[in-house]
């Protein structure tokens, strides 16, 4: 049995008769403790996707099923990790980890709920700003501590809805860098989603692009076939990390990623004729002025 699978799932928005397509026919069967990257253009619904994987939504069409139970609103069991950190402002970065473990694990103790918020904010590198708030942080402190509350709800299955978008250069390297340190140390199955290609072949052990919208459906999985630990000095100059780069790009800038849309509609021309600059200026004594299809007169003349 499929650990994650998504069967013919299509998902739109807007109203009916005017409903707009997002997602369509996506198949997905993720393995338990794989790391699979989903690669596509911003806004062909990468979000809707890990939203309906999340229980956040629900598909118009299809299923996505969890250990072959189907998904139907959002569990402890899917940790997800958003573009904007989605921190409380008001609460430490302790009390916004101690937060999820508090709903999650309400049977433990107290001591044990403490220890679970200390070893995951020790897993991210951030015990020593457990006391500060989220503006007291960096943009990639603000993402660790995230990581850190996702992965202490001990889910079966860590979604990343472009975690790393947002950040500069360096920062998101380090923290690709942690990310899968992070998934090396328990092997949780994880499902990232990202448009940079370079991101998922570093990270992922499959890469699956997903095309141009509208009616953006997932295109041929690409193994990344590149031992690991992945060194990004040495990756460039991998014959493995080109092969699988010029797949991935091949699919999303060729005919299979991008998505050809006919619309037809009433074009209205103007009832003008174009000028005809040979004519003099003025002509018996009237200046030359605009003609109109509907003032053309046709008459037959007889001559003796």
């Amino acid at each position: 049995m499929p650990f994650l699978e998504l069967n013919s799932v299509s998902k739109g928005y807007g109203a009916e008769g005017a409903r707009s397509e997002v997602l369509k026919d996506i198949n997905l069967i993720v393995e338990e403790g794989e790391f699979v990257a989903i690669v596509g253009y911003s806004g062909a619904g990468k979000t809707t996707l890990i939203s309906m994987i999340a229980g956040l939504l629900q598909p118009d069409a299809g299923s996505v099923k969890l250990r072959g139970e189907a998904i139907t609103c959002p569990g402890p069991d899917r940790g997800i990790v958003f573009q904007n950190y989605s921190l409380l402002p008001w609460l430490t970065v302790f009390e916004n980890v101690a937060l999820a473990v508090d709903q999650v694990f309400p049977q433990w103790s107290a001591t044990q709920r403490r220890e679970q918020v200390e070893k995951y904010l020790a897993m991210v590198n951030l015990t020593p700003a457990a006391g500060k708030l989220p503006r007291e942080l960096s943009g990639g402190m603000r993402q660790r501590v995230s990581v850190a509350r996702a992965l202490a709800m001990e889910p079966k299955i860590l979604l990343l809805d472009e975690p790393l978008g947002a950040l500069d250069a360096l920062t998101r390297a380090t923290l690709q860098d942690e990310i899968v340190r992070i998934w090396e140390q328990d092997r949780r199955t994880v499902v990232l989603i990202t448009n940079d290609v370079d991101e998922g072949i570093l990270t992922a052990d499959r890469i699956i692009p997903l095309s141009a919208g509208p009616s953006a459906t997932l295109g041929p999985s690409i193994a990344v076939d590149i031992p690991r630990p992945r060194n990004r000095k040495e990756l460039n100059s991998a014959p493995a990390f080109k092969r699988v780069r010029k797949a991935v790009l091949d699919y999303l800038l060729g005919t299979g990623g991008r998505q050809k849309t006919t619309v037809s509609r009433k074009l209205t021309l103007p009832d003008l004729l174009p000028e005809n600059l040979d004519e003099p200026r003025t002509l018996f004594g009237a200046k030359r002025v605009p003609r109109r299809r509907s003032e053309e007169k046709f008459e037959s003349v007889e001559l003796a």
